[in-house]
Parts: C-alpha cells; structure tokens; sequence
C-alpha cells in the first residue's frame, strides 16, 4: 500500500476508533495530549502522522499502535504472508514498522531505526501492554524513564512498569529489532 492510501486508511481508522468510543475530538485531544486541530488533519488525512503522535492517539484510544495499523490494513487475517505485512514509515525519523502478525493476543512488529534517529513515546502508550525488545541486528539505546539499556544483536528486554521510553539509535548503522507484546490484565 502506498503512503498516501495508508494515510487516509489510518486517518479512517483513528476516526473510527474515536467514534467508536463515543469520544468527542476534544476528549480526545485532552487523553492524548494532541491538540484537537492535528486531530482533525490526521483524521481528514490532511498529515501523515508521526510514530510519536500515533503512539500517542492509540494509547490514548486503549489500543497499540499495531492494533492501528492493522485495522487501517484491514487485516484480520491469521496468516500473514511477508509480501502482505503492512509497513509504516515515521516521515520525522525514517523509523520504518513492519507488523508480522495480524493482531490477536501477541503482536509481533519488525522495526528498523535509521542511524541516529530517534523515536519517543510518553507512559500512557505503554499503560496497558506487556513488551519485549528483541535486538536482531545493530545497536539500540532504549531510555525507559531514568533507566538506559544499550542493546546489541541478541539481547533482549522486557519493559518495566509504564514509562516515557525513547529508542534511539547512537551507530552509523540501521537497528533492526522485534517487538513483542501483549495485553496488560484488566
């Protein structure tokens, strides 16, 4: 899909979800902490949001952002061919998200950082799941809250409790690492 379609497909798919919920652009803005104007662009795919912003909007809307991805892909399916999986690239950072899987308890996400970029996320993504970084190739600098993990290829880590968390990649090199996560418990 190209960015344009998927633009208006995620544009459809914040939408939605809003309405969904019986949520005003206004109620929205204020969970999110994106103002009500960016809302409106995102949702008349008038912006091609950023990770930072749509982590923001599906945290805000109780859903992870592969959830958002997926449901602006449409995808409800169980298996999911490589040639199929969605992928998402952040125009701020150049951070590109391939979502492995199609949803369903675990979520398994492909991300690729750029060389130097960096990419944040405040605590209420994270409120309501489980996740684990996988390194599969490069270097990762993960700040979660005050705490800094830097991650080679091989290692792995499991987030704490819910916390600002910026992935940054400090090498003249592409990180590639997998995400897995799952739902929190009510």
């Amino acid at each position: 899909m190209v960015t344009g379609d998927l633009t208006t497909s995620l544009a459809d798919a914040v939408q939605a979800a809003r309405t969904a919920q019986g949520l005003s652009a206004s109620a929205l803005a204020e969970r999110s902490g994106v103002s009500r104007a960016m809302i409106a662009k995102v949702e008349r795919a008038e912006a091609q949001p950023t990770a930072a912003l749509l982590g923001r909007l599906s945290g805000a809307l109780g859903m992870t952002l592969s959830e958002l991805v997926a449901r602006a892909e449409h995808a409800d399916r169980r298996l999911v061919r490589a040639a199929e999986q969605p992928t998402w690239t952040d125009p701020d950072s150049g951070y590109t998200r391939r979502a492995l899987s199609s949803g369903g308890p675990l979520e398994l996400v492909e991300v690729e950082l750029p060389a130097g970029a960096e990419v944040s996320y405040p605590a209420d993504t994270y409120a309501f799941i489980h996740q684990q970084i996988w390194i599969l190739d490069g270097r990762l600098r993960f700040r979660e809250g005050e705490a800094v993990h830097d991650l080679d290829r091989g290692d792995c880590l499991q987030l704490g409790p819910p916390a600002p968390c910026t992935f940054s990649n400090p090498t003249p090199r592409p990180c590639r690492y997998l995400i897995a996560l799952t739902r929190r418990s009510a």
